[in-house]
């Protein structure tokens, strides 16, 4: 079996390929496992700290041109994780850019798909973003998708495009939304969250961060480990047991920004924690505060996916696989 990652040089195309050949197998839609052959890190920027395995290779690739994503995803691919993506403050920005990456990149990667005419596997990783304005204090599957952001409207556009075509059998498609994932090693990035890793992960490399938003600011939260292995059980599902609704919501945690804070403290100690700089940036204030601070993923939960137990957890496992 072939798979293709897109965003592979990032940390979570990383850990990913790193999981697939551990494993050395992967069913597509629960069909019978296939050894793994070759996977291929796709991404603009070149990727590092790749481990030495005959079976990994990485390709540079623009996604948003289309005879690259077609010299990318050829005969003989059958499983795709489309993780590529401008990210959200990014996104909000530079309007054309997150178009151009986050939604016409995705269905060039759809169309080349597409075109094997074998119905390759896909996931594509989408967002809690696809919900805002006014929202419940605990979200649910009954939700209308609502983006206040040109990021979560090109998420959820694409989410529509992957039903349809899974549809129309082009692919075995399903889309899955993220929370906030913490903690994200490496250094930060241009996404409005940006700043939940940095609260855990530079003061326990000894380092100061700061955060812009209040205390009181409450997000919706999963771990690498959990998300790395949502995505290889999303692949896997029986199309079946998805209905019509090829995508859905991980579960995950909520918490203020706060708890984190103290949690960091009671784990590394208040030296640790004093790192934190707290500096209020308004416009990452109003983004994070048009966010959905806690959702109940029901049809999640009944397919077998699982949350991280709390934050302590979550800074415990940043610890035991980052430091």
């Amino acid at each position: 079996m072939d798979v293709i990652i897109t965003g592979g040089a990032g940390f979570l195309g990383k850990k990913l390929a790193a999981k697939l050949l551990e494993r050395g197998h992967l069913s597509i839609g629960g069909f019978e496992p296939r050894p793994i052959n070759r996977i291929t890190l796709a991404d603009i920027t070149p990727a590092t700290g790749l481990p030495a395995d005959h079976r990994l290779q990485f390709r540079q690739v623009d996604i948003t041109d289309f005879r690259a994503v077609q010299e990318l995803i050829v005969p003989g691919t059958q499983a795709i994780f489309h993780l590529a993506a401008i990210v959200s403050a990014d996104a909000e920005e530079n309007f054309d850019l997150g178009m151009s990456v986050n939604f016409d990149g995705t269905r060039n990667i759809l169309e080349a798909a597409r075109r094997l005419g074998t119905t390759p596997g896909l996931v594509f990783a989408s967002s809690v973003a696809v919900y805002g304005g006014d929202l419940p204090e605990v979200g649910n599957d009954e939700l209308m998708l609502t983006p206040t952001t040109s990021y979560g409207t090109q998420k959820a556009m694409c989410e529509l495009l992957v039903n349809d075509y899974d549809r129309k059998g082009f692919i075995n498609g399903r889309a899955i939304r993220l929370p906030t994932i913490v903690v994200r090693p490496g250094k930060p990035n241009k996404a409005a969250s940006t700043f939940a890793s940095s609260i855990l992960r530079d003061p326990l490399a000894g380092k100061t961060a700061i955060c812009p938003v209040s205390a009181d600011s409450k997000m919706f939260f999963l771990s690498p480990r959990r998300v790395i292995n949502a995505f290889i059980k999303t692949m896997e599902l029986p199309s079946a047991s998805l209905g019509v609704l090829k995508r859905f919501t991980l579960p995950g945690i909520s918490a203020s920004i706060g708890e984190m804070a103290h949690t960091l403290e009671k784990v590394a100690g208040k030296e640790t924690a004093d790192k934190i700089q707290w500096i209020p940036d308004p416009h990452i204030q109003k983004i994070v505060s048009g966010w959905m601070p806690d959702y109940f993923a029901q049809r999640a939960l009944g397919l077998g996916f699982e949350a991280d137990e709390n934050i302590e957890e979550i800074i415990r496992a940043h610890i035991e696989d980052e430091l």
